[in-house]
């Protein structure tokens, strides 16, 4: 079993029409959401026996997105209740289909997660990230529920999904994130997240999204970026994951272990949206990684580059289906079946 603990949410997604002509203003369209949600989703579609831990709201909400975990075939034994409201998070699309989000999420369910006194015998993964470590106090438990699980022998996967519009001290999250690295198996973030975790995003100005999508910086600016992002990826991997993965959007993904790095293109596809694509990485790299029987640390160091670049153009090809269609849809098995 993989275990994924974090917030489910409900994403407000603008909609194709104006509901009061002449208003301006878009439709907001609820979807289920939230990084590890999606990728809870992700996996049960994918058909990995996978539970969601968490903390949800008995509001109509909440109801919505434990049926949505049902419907994929996740188990809810994990998760916690509450009368407080569903985080929500209004997202804005950019015209590439990028998404930015702004979170309303004082007195919300999710950040009142407690630590579970134990996690299923039958786990053999969890994997963490996005809001819920850094919403406090809830934000402590997913830490100390990481900490504990790592302790006991459990593969650990580790998405930091920057928000950081939700990071108040950037300096104290990044000693955090770094604190959590002995802890983590597989760490994956974006390239843009790996350049704010590193601290070069002051100097370096847009991330490599940005620049790809015509930011008009130069360049020599793109060059230093993938420097500092180069350095840092090889100091996080020296602090204890056995392989680093850093996604890099239509180019595609890369690995890195002590043994070298791993490339594969992205794959081709009209994009819609962004939205859950980097979820969706996480899940296939969790689910083709149990596919090669390599839920652990001494495992995922012995995989050889050709098991790397299976892994990888595996989840390139998920996230390629969750691009193509408007919000946080991963594919299911069957659609990956022959791509």
């Amino acid at each position: 079993m993989i275990v994924v603990a974090g917030e489910a949410l409900i994403d407000l997604v603008p909609g194709p029409q104006d509901p009061l002509p002449g208003a301006g203003l878009p439709a907001l369209l609820p979807r289920r959401g939230g990084g590890p949600y999606n990728t809870a989703v992700a996996l049960g579609r994918l058909g990995s026996d996978t539970a969601f831990c968490s903390r949800v709201s008995a509001d109509t909400f909440g109801e919505a997105l434990l049926d949505g975990l049902r419907t994929a075939g996740v188990r809810t034994c994990l998760v916690q209740r509450g009368d407080e409201p569903t985080t929500l998070a209004l997202a804005d699309i950019s015209p590439d289909g990028s998404a930015g989000y702004g979170f309303y999420a004082e007195g919300t369910a999710d950040r009142l997660f407690a630590l579970p006194p134990t996690l299923p015998d039958e786990a053999r993964a969890l994997s963490l990230g996005t809001c819920s470590l850094v919403l406090e106090p809830g934000a402590s438990a997913y830490e100390a529920l990481l900490r504990r699980e790592a302790g006991r022998g459990v593969f650990t996967a580790l998405d930091p999904n920057i928000r950081a519009g939700l990071i108040t001290d950037p300096a104290a999250y990044r000693a955090r994130f770094r604190s959590w690295l002995p802890y983590v198996t597989l760490l994956k973030l974006s390239e843009e997240d790996a350049l704010w975790l590193a601290g070069g995003e002051e100097q370096q100005g847009p991330g490599p999204a940005a620049r790809a999508a015509g930011s008009g910086s130069s360049d020599a600016g793109g060059a230093d970026a993938a420097g500092v992002i180069a350095a840092a990826a090889g100091e996080w991997l020296a602090a204890g994951p056995a392989a680093v993965v850093l996604t890099r959007g239509g180019d595609g993904l890369s690995v890195l272990t002590p043994d070298g790095e791993v490339t594969v293109p992205g794959e081709r596809v009209e994009v819609v949206d962004t939205i859950g694509a980097g979820d969706t990485v996480n899940a296939a790299l969790l689910h083709r990684l149990a596919a090669h029987d390599a839920l652990s640390h001494t495992a995922v160091t012995s995989l050889r580059p050709g098991d790397w670049r299976d892994i990888l153009g595996f989840a390139a090809r998920a996230a390629a289906v969750t691009c193509s269609r408007a919000g946080a849809e991963p594919p299911y098995a069957a659609e990956l079946a022959g791509r």
